[in-house]
């Protein structure tokens, strides 16, 4: 005989409550209520095996407690760091964080917001390029689903927008290049360039408007990729749009026989922590990546909150963290 499921009004008769009282303790409300009463009523779910029911609560209006976090590529520890930040909000306001890694592919991360829309979350962190704007649309705003995009992603104006100031991150590294004495240089960018990066591109070129500008795969083997061509060049410095290119960078010139610093000076884009561990420790440009990552939870929170409030778009700063991969050049 199959076993009666276990409901919210059992776990209410159970620990002498309300259900009205147990749905808010479970629901991330507990610190309205007094401290006996919240571990009665976590002792009395763990003791009768009560699961919520997600999908029902979404049907009768109430919310999933799941926010979906669409990336373009979790190998990148951007990423990583960033949704460590999403995360840690997300958990403390009593919501689970869902993870769908789009690889670049508009196709599939399409795929993945109608999935999150099918098994009821409430809201989604957009932080991929590839993804279009009509598939936002179709999939989220017509199905009026909250969502966020982050700097990955040019903002629609149909939702909040989290930026960081690339364009001035692209200025201080051009300017940190000049005041170091480097005259000839060159900028490692990937062949499809997202609106953030582009941003970066600019401020560099409006500084530096006859550099050398080099197309690869953005990854780490694109950085290394493009360094055959940079050491046919007299280019004394590079700027790579992304730390991942840097590293790239950094092995190319290794297996050329050639140092980071002495052969060729390298700007990162990130502040990755790895880039303490390489040698030399790369400078680059700092984003706030946990910061990013909590302003981003907090921004698709209070959306959720106030979905009729007006549009915010926020820009967070960036600055430069000067280590060992930039030697002056006389």
């Amino acid at each position: 005989m199959e076993k009666k499921k276990v409901t919210i009004k059992d776990v209410a008769k159970y620990a002498q409550v309300s259900p009205a009282t147990v749905s808010q303790i479970l629901n991330g409300q507990a610190k309205r209520f007094d401290p006996k009463t919240v571990a009665r009523v976590r002792q009395a779910k763990e003791d009768l095996g009560y699961e919520a029911n997600y999908l029902a609560r979404k049907m009768v209006g109430k919310q999933s407690m799941m926010i979906g976090i669409l990336v373009p590529d979790i190998t990148n520890p951007f990423f990583n760091t960033l949704v460590k930040g999403i995360e840690e909000v997300l958990f403390q306001a009593g919501f689970i964080a869902i993870l769908g890694n789009g690889g670049f592919d508009g196709a599939k991360e399409e795929q993945c917001l109608f999935e999150f829309a099918q098994h009821g979350v409430d809201g989604f962190i957009i932080a991929s390029p590839s993804i279009s704007d009509k598939a936002l649309q179709t999939v989220l705003t017509a199905k009026k689903r909250p969502y966020l995009v982050l700097d990955q992603k040019a903002p629609d104006g149909q939702s909040d927008a989290l930026l960081l100031d690339d364009r001035a991150g692209g200025r201080l590294a051009a300017e940190y290049l000049a005041k170091k004495g480097h005259k000839k240089v060159a900028l490692v960018v990937p062949k499809v360039l997202p609106a953030n990066l582009k941003r970066r591109m600019q401020g560099f070129l409006e500084y530096y408007p006859e550099a050398l500008v080099l197309t690869t795969e953005f990854s780490k083997a694109g950085g290394k990729a493009s360094v055959p061509k940079l050491l046919t060049t007299k280019v004394s410095a590079v700027f790579a749009l992304n730390d991942e290119l840097a590293f790239g960078i950094y092995r190319g010139l290794a297996e050329h026989g050639k140092q980071v610093g002495s052969d060729l000076s390298v700007v990162g884009y990130d502040n990755v922590e790895m880039c303490e561990y390489v040698t030399p420790a790369l400078t680059t440009i700092k984003q706030p990546l946990t910061l990013l990552g909590k302003t981003a939870a907090k921004l698709i929170l209070a959306r959720l909150k106030e979905p009729t409030s007006a549009y915010q778009q926020v820009m967070l700063p960036v600055e430069l963290i000067e280590r060992a991969s930039v030697i002056q050049n006389n």
